[in-house]
């Protein structure tokens, strides 16, 4: 690849991307693609979790959506990187943010102000790869993607080489003006023959429309739409229609026009965006004074309409299938979730559309890879506007809609449900049941009442004997496992009408492991003995019982059940988020009525009083005969164990909530051997799943200073209360390795200020921070694994102390990544 300058400021960008990425993975994912000029060079592609644009705040070093890098040599051992390719930043609707009101528009951003029409079609970027070679990518990826023939990538390039054709003119030709200018071409990808979105484009605008010309740089900088305009012409995209206005008033009174009828030079616009500059930043909004500034105007009717109805028809043809293969209910208009049937045309559509797929599947064969929805809604609008139509439209409109006809087809609908947790302990899942199960008088059986050595049998005939009184049955179980899944599917086989599989999916994905098992370590902990077996006793057993479920679970894949409601591991979301998310998510499952506001705050009461009985509190349930000594038995061990002095940990260490696998699998490819050995462990499963500082050892306790150290972190112990704990920052430097052991390097250590803990818990971490012995600051470290468990751990402080002090010893830079971390009591 040609040289190109290292631009300081885009290659720290990067370096940031990476380290966020490596202690926040949910929040900055990134993938790497082969270039497809050149299968040695490696393009990343990095996306941002997209519900944190909102937050001010901004967690991203960027707000670019849609950036792609490559490495460049290192330069002093230390890696730079250059920016391919650059989108717009991160822009919003009218009153979708405070920034974006009218009056905060009008107090802040400056004229001309430029309305550019919005495509309805999927991004494309086009970028110099080198000064001969392009890159055609869409929004996150490039190249050919699963499902897909052509990707979105592959469809823009397509229609790129025919412009070359058609100007005469060649790929090189035009990397050569990219590179040189160091410029992203930004377009919409419009072609119905390829994929439909909610306007359609007849032939002379079907292509690509050019509307943006990036400098790749972290700066967000674009060409006026007079050069995009330019450009266009030269090399025979589409030209984005376009005007300019002065003031905001002037652009609030055009758009309110458009919008009256959605159209503009009498065609349907979606909406336009609107390009400025920043005055005056409005309060906290991640912008500085003089940057180019973003913001869009949309028209929600009818196209707001029209989305409803494209994916009402989805949802529709996939139970239409799951109808046909008696592995699900069937369509019904009860199957629509609510939120989409506030519209009456809407209703009038899902009833019309039913008939349609009933009468005659094939003429939607095409519609799940978006074919065939523009024709489908226009033989809607004929239907609406016959006699037939408009008196179903009246009648949705007073709220008596006739009811809807049978099918005479093989759809089979649903007859009785199980709902399937998916969680591991601390979850909340059974508080969740219980109070779902208040509101709705559902049956609800819990694995952990029944006391067996072959306990799985039993909870299944729990299931199914409360099916036969009960419409919707609650397994409450972790179900963890395929197997668990399986087992409840294969016990209501072959019933007829078929059975339901709901999941309730706490899924683990994107998540940190020390993260998830502090987080349930906190809600086991405070619950104390309000348990069948798993109860925060003198062992701290439970901790290993977390670490088990999280190293074990077996994610839900959406084939195992026929429907799922997304629940959340997460602090933010306490029992009455968790609550109600169930109960929206059941009511729009399975079409209940939603239950009244008085009816849900019992439920939560309901949760928030629930108690094992009483023989279950210790340790037993009751039983007959012999099972009635073995029982007693069992809960005088317990009793004793529980008057036992709760046992001391072994040491205390920092518990950062970071993913090993996350940060070091960018870096360790750089240097063979730490490659080799990185891969080593992991197919030896020698990774840390739950990464830990040591801080100091109750061995050490007779050293100077040790016995104060021991004190203050007991002082800031999170194991009684995460939530209130003292947070720390921990500051990552180096991965450091030999043939034996890998650690990572720990910086720096500072008190996070805006965190839960206050009062003495901040003031005792502000001092165990200025008071932290230098000694102590030159042996932080992770321990990332030994090469076999004769190894020991102990290996890696002494690789970290002699990398410190000089010695040759193999190490890479981690780019400053850091994590939250809070002190915690460790026995293992």
């Amino acid at each position: 690849m040609a040289a190109r300058p290292v631009v300081p400021e885009d290659s720290a960008l990067i370096a940031k991307l990476h380290s966020v990425s490596a202690a926040k993975p949910k929040l900055i994912k990134s993938s790497v693609y082969d270039a497809p000029a050149d299968p040695e060079l490696k393009v990343r592609s990095w996306k941002m979790d997209e519900f944190k644009y909102y937050d001010v705040p901004s967690p991203f070093p960027t707000l670019a959506r849609g950036i792609f890098t490559v490495e460049l040599p290192k330069t002093n051992g230390t890696q730079e990187y250059r920016i391919v390719a650059r989108g717009y930043d991160k822009f919003f609707n009218i009153g979708e943010v405070p920034w974006t009101t009218w009056d905060a528009l009008e107090a802040h951003t400056a004229p001309p102000y430029t309305l550019s029409l919005k495509s309805n079609g999927c991004i494309i970027f086009i970028a110099a790869l080198t000064p001969t070679k392009i890159l055609v990518t869409s929004k996150h990826s490039i190249g050919p993607t699963p499902g897909a023939n052509p990707s979105h990538a592959q469809a823009g390039e397509a229609w790129l080489r025919k412009y070359f054709a058609k100007k005469g003119k060649t790929e090189a030709d035009f990397a050569a003006r990219l590179w040189e200018n160091n410029w992203t071409a930004i377009a919409e990808l419009c072609d119905d023959s390829f994929e439909e979105h909610v306007l359609g484009y007849p032939p002379e605008k079907t292509g690509l429309h050019l509307h943006g010309l990036n400098e790749s740089t972290k700066a967000f900088h674009t060409l006026p739409q007079a050069d995009v305009d330019a450009f266009a012409a030269e090399w025979g995209f589409i030209q984005t229609a376009s005007l300019e206005l002065n003031s905001i008033a002037e652009v609030r009174a055009f758009t309110d026009e458009c919008g009256t009828t959605g159209s503009w030079n009498d065609e349907p616009v979606e909406g336009f965006v609107v390009r400025t500059h920043v005055a005056s930043t409005p309060g906290k909004a991640p912008y500085t004074p003089g940057s180019t500034f973003f913001f869009k105007v949309k028209f929600d009717e009818p196209y707001m309409m029209y989305r409803d109805w494209r994916e009402v028809t989805k949802t529709l043809l996939r139970l239409a299938e799951q109808g046909r293969t008696g592995k699900g209910p069937g369509m019904s208009e009860k199957s629509v979730h609510k939120g989409k049937m506030r519209r009456a045309e809407t209703k009038v559509y899902v009833r019309w559309v039913i008939g349609e797929i009933a009468r005659d599947p094939t003429a939607f064969e095409e519609y799940g890879k978006n074919k065939g929805i523009i024709a489908t809604r226009d033989r809607f609008l004929a239907y609406l506007a016959t006699p037939e139509g408009q008196e179903l439209l009246a009648a949705a409109k007073k709220g008596n809609m006739p009811p809807p006809p049978n099918l005479n087809d093989s759809t089979v609908p649903f007859g009785k449900t199980i709902i399937v947790p998916v969680a591991i302990p601390g979850c909340g899942k059974t508080a969740v049941a219980v109070a779902l199960a208040h509101i709705f008088g559902f049956g609800h059986t819990q694995s952990d009442d029944v006391k067996s050595k072959k306990p799985a049998p039993i909870f299944i005939k729990n299931v199914t004997d409360l099916l036969k009184n009960h419409d919707v049955v609650i397994a409450d179980k972790n179900n963890h496992l395929t197997q668990h899944r399986a087992a409840l599917r294969t016990a209501v086989a072959g019933r007829t009408p078929p059975v339901r599989l709901l999941a309730l999916n706490w899924s683990l994905d994107g998540l940190a492991p020390a993260d998830v098992h502090r987080i349930c370590n906190t809600r086991i902990s405070s619950r104390g003995e309000n348990h069948q077996s798993l109860r925060p006793a003198a062992s701290r057993e439970h901790e290993q019982v977390i670490w088990m479920f999280i190293n074990k679970t077996e994610p839900l894949a959406p084939s195992e059940v026929d429907d799922v409601v997304d629940m959340e591991v997460s602090e933010e979301e306490g029992l009455e988020e968790a609550v109600r998310r169930a109960v929206e998510g059941v009511v729009g499952v399975l079409g209940l009525e939603e239950p009244s506001e008085e009816k849900i705050e019992e439920g939560l009461d309901k949760a928030m009083e629930y108690a094992v009985p009483a023989a279950d509190a210790g340790g037993n349930a009751k039983g007959k005969g012999k099972g009635k000594a073995q029982d007693k038995k069992k809960q005088d061990v317990q009793e004793e164990k529980n008057k036992k002095k709760t046992k001391p940990p072994r040491y205390f260490g920092f518990l950062p909530d970071v993913d090993l696998e996350a940060l070091l699998s960018g870096v360790v490819p750089q240097e063979k051997s730490a490659a080799a050995l990185y891969e080593h462990l992991r197919k030896e499963k020698r990774i840390a799943t739950r990464p830990h500082i040591t801080i100091v050892h109750s061995k050490a306790l007779q050293e100077a200073g040790a016995q104060d150290l021991w004190d203050r972190c007991m002082t800031l112990d999170s194991r009684g209360d995460a939530k209130s704990a003292a947070v720390f920052e921990c500051t990552f430097g180096h991965v450091v390795w030999n043939s034996r052991v890998m650690a990572v390097t720990v910086e720096d250590v500072k008190l996070v200020k805006e965190q839960e803990g206050e009062g003495d818990n901040q003031q005792a971490g502000a001092e165990f921070v200025s008071k932290m012995p230098e000694e102590l600051r030159k042996r932080l470290h992770i321990t990332v694994g030994t090469g076999n468990s004769g190894i020991a751990a102990v290996e890696a402080k002494s690789l970290v102390e002699g990398w410190r002090a000089g010695r040759n010893v193999q190490s890479l830079p981690l780019e400053g990544a850091s994590a939250k971390a809070r002190i915690h009591g460790l026995f293992s």
